[in-house]
């Protein structure tokens, strides 16, 4: 049997959909469209039922791929019986759903959540003239409580045994006798729901059109020229849930009140406070997942080096105490590196095919699982603001900021978890209902430095002018990403992703306590999404690479990584880089090597540069003094094109194709391969022009004045342009003034 879960946003839909099926649940992509599918199973009492948890809905329109998807599984899936969960607390709203489901041709049983909610309010609600109004078994029950549940699946069985016919709220009224004539012509071609179809047609719905173009059309011959008919439909489905769901909801009426909620949003979405909040927020989450001194005693210096015990410095912290999330990080790196080591010792030193396990198989994987701790960190936090009902807000409080770069307040919560990771950040566009809006930030996702590149920026910084600018250059390089994404949003929205911004409409949820088992379900699927779509990408990734870099074009294994075949194209394509200045000079190839292993993942970028500098150590172990007087400070320092050089592969690394994990992400989020070979493109033409313009800038200082003359030359030939180059058309103010 299969059972679909229906009803709008915030109705306690997911909750139910986690109480029945529990470790069972799994989730995809409904096909063609980036629309979570949920699935699961409930097995007790000796049933055995498979749930489908649609997407959460207004209405049964095409307005959004949400609706679209919930209508087409109900109409063409045709599940056994459909599950419409209704708040109680919110009657009104959530039955005119139940009004368009019922139109359908499938048994519907009513789930009424949260009545624990509307009982402390002081009310009650009969559901058995609910029942009989709406024709269809009504069953209380509290999804968070688990209460109601087995009563509700017994139902649900029952109910599913029995055919049942679709009828229309608006059968009687203004439009009794075109909805007659609709339904007569469907009849007559033998359609199936029917009464579903007859509204729609009268509506004129740009999908049953489609459908049934030759219905449709008989009954637009008969519409009126100007009138609204999907506004005159939707106005009687509410007068009819307003008349006749009369006293089902009773009780003594309180007096008007703020709500703690709107206490709450008082403060927190408060249009001087409300995003200095929301960023004080968001610092202590990533604080507490990627800080490496978490209370700032090492700032404070309160916390001498020798304090910390020998050999756990990088997991418990070095002259400090690290955050949560980086101890869970360094623990799974500790693990993973013993293992590595025990494979290692265990397998012949010097063979090829250790090499391969060990440095390309195991290094790939154990680089994505060593960063699970930290996106598990940061999904938890950002799990519990979401469930609390917090992310809505904040998506209304950017809303205005966006809207001016072709985005909506809905697009920043995924840029912003880029900061942590580009593969969490690309996932978490599906939230985005405009296709246009979801490719657009996907496009600029890459620019926002992840935690992984940090290594690059740390390293680097640290050899620069003797490491005494570090915490500038690692500032500027965040800065430079977010000035970039900027501007990207701005000319892909005039260029490239053209369209008006889709409106901002959402409805900001009460404020709950998060559940416990609900945010560890959550970060499952999280996890298990990240495992087969990221890991396995760099797995197969990892081994291309080592493969690559460790034989040369007669398939023989090679020491000298400048011999394999990753190095002869290296140096084949010098030329092509040298332009953007890392690549000039004898060790030039070097860093376009490191440049390609960042494709890869981008920790690998600073590993593959101490290889080639002869280092036994990972670079990423030694401290900034060490690593100046090391192989690695020299190669950098080294630079044929000096400082500009290794600003600009800095830049290079930062804005070209990000990890292969967030490529496979990007991949499972766009809805056709064009665009994310469009988007691939993007990315290298953007990082290879800002690379060229800040090397070249850097070691000629004076063309930063000549292009600043140029742009101030042109800005102004436009404005002259404006004033009294065009014709102007007069408008009734100038007219008034002559």
């Amino acid at each position: 049997m299969i059972i679909a879960l229906a009803g709008n946003p915030n109705c306690g839909k997911t909750t139910l959909f986690n109480a029945l099926t529990g470790s069972t649940a799994h989730v995809g992509n409904w096909p063609g469209v980036t629309v979570d599918k949920r699935e699961g199973t409930y097995k007790k009492r000796g049933l055995k039922i498979q749930i489908v948890d649609l997407p959460g809905i207004y209405s049964l329109s095409p307005y959004t791929p949400e609706e679209v998807v919930s209508r087409n599984y109900i109409i063409k899936e045709r599940p056994d019986l459909v599950v419409n969960v209704v708040d109680a607390t919110n009657l009104e709203r959530n039955l005119y759903l139940t009004t368009q489901l019922l139109e359908l041709d499938v048994p519907v049983v009513i789930a009424l959540n949260m009545g624990d909610v509307l009982k402390k309010e002081g009310k009650s609600l009969d559901d058995a003239k609910l029942s009989k109004l709406f024709k269809v078994p009504v069953v209380k029950i509290s999804a968070l409580k688990k209460e109601g549940l087995e009563e509700l699946m017994c139902t649900v069985s029952e109910s599913a045994a029995s055919a049942r016919e679709g009828f229309s709220v608006i059968e009687k009224g203004a439009l009794e006798n075109l909805f007659k004539d609709a339904k007569t012509l469907y009849k007559d071609k033998g359609a199936d729901n029917v009464a579903f179809r007859a509204v729609k047609a009268i509506e004129q719905d740009v999908e049953e059109v489609k459908t049934n173009s030759d219905v449709t059309a008989k009954i637009k011959e008969k519409l009126n020229d100007g009138e609204d008919y999907e506004a005159v439909v939707a106005d009687l489905r509410y007068t009819f849930i307003t008349e006749k769901t009369k006293g089902v909801v009773g009780g003594k009426q309180k007096a008007v009140k703020l709500s703690a909620s709107d206490r709450i949003d008082r403060v927190l979405t408060h249009r001087i406070w409300g995003i200095p909040i929301f960023l004080f927020i968001m610092f202590a989450v990533f604080h507490l997942t990627f800080s490496e001194d978490f209370l700032y005693l090492g700032a404070m210096g309160a916390i001498p080096e020798s304090a910390n015990p020998t050999g756990w410095n990088n997991i418990f912290g070095n002259g400090a105490i690290n955050a949560p999330g980086t101890i869970l990080f360094n623990l799974m790196d500790l693990a993973t590196g013993k293992l590595g080591d025990l494979v290692a010792g265990a397998m012949p030193e010097g063979t090829w095919y250790t090499s391969m396990v060990c440095d390309g198989l195991l290094g790939g994987v154990f680089s994505v699982l060593s960063f699970i701790p930290q996106i598990l960190v940061l999904f938890l936090f950002l799990s519990i603001l979401e469930d609390s009902g917090y992310m809505a807000r904040v998506a209304f409080i950017m809303d205005r900021a966006f809207r001016r770069f072709g985005l909506s307040g809905k697009s920043f919560l995924p840029l912003l978890m880029c900061f942590g990771c580009a593969v969490p950040g690309i996932m978490a566009t599906r939230t985005i209902e405009s296709e246009r809006e979801r490719r657009l930030t996907i496009m600029i996702t890459p620019f926002f430095s992840c935690g992984a590149k940090l290594p690059i920026w740390a390293c680097i910084g640290s050899v620069l002018f003797a490491g005494q600018y570090k915490d500038l250059i690692v500032y500027g390089v965040y800065v430079l990403g977010i000035a970039v994404a900027v501007l990207s949003a701005l000319v892909l929205k005039k260029l490239v992703i053209k369209g008006e911004t889709s409106a901002f409409i959402m409805e900001l949820p009460e404020y709950r306590r998060p559940q416990f088992s609900n945010t560890m379900i959550h970060l499952w699927q999280k996890l298990k999404h990240y495992l087969f779509r990221a890991a396995t990408v760099i797995a197969g990734a990892t081994v291309v690479i080592w493969f690559l870099t460790s034989f040369s074009f007669s398939f023989s294994f090679v020491e000298d990584q400048g011999e394999s075949i990753l190095g002869v194209i290296s140096k084949a394509f010098q030329w092509l880089f040298v332009p953007l200045g890392f690549a000039m000079g004898e060790d030039g190839w070097k860093f376009v090597v490191a440049a390609f292993s960042g494709l890869i993942a981008k920790e690998m970028v600073v590993s593959v540069l101490g290889m080639f500098a002869g280092m036994s150590n990972d670079v990423l172990d030694l401290d900034e003094s060490t690593l100046l007087s090391t192989g690695f400070g020299s190669l950098v320092v080294g630079m044929a094109g000096g400082v500009p050089a290794a600003m600009a592969f800095m830049a290079f690394n930062l804005l070209s194709v990000p990890c292969m994990a967030a490529v496979g992400a990007a991949s499972g989020e766009l809805s056709k391969k064009k665009y994310l070979f469009g988007a691939i493109a993007y990315w290298m033409l953007t990082a290879y022009i800002v690379s060229a313009l800040i090397f070249w800038i850097g070691r000629y200082w004076w063309i930063s004045i000549i292009l600043a003359g140029i742009v101030t030359v042109a800005v102004a030939a436009k404005l002259i342009y404006d004033k009294y180059g065009k014709k102007r058309v007069k408008t009734v103010k100038d007219i008034n003034k002559e």
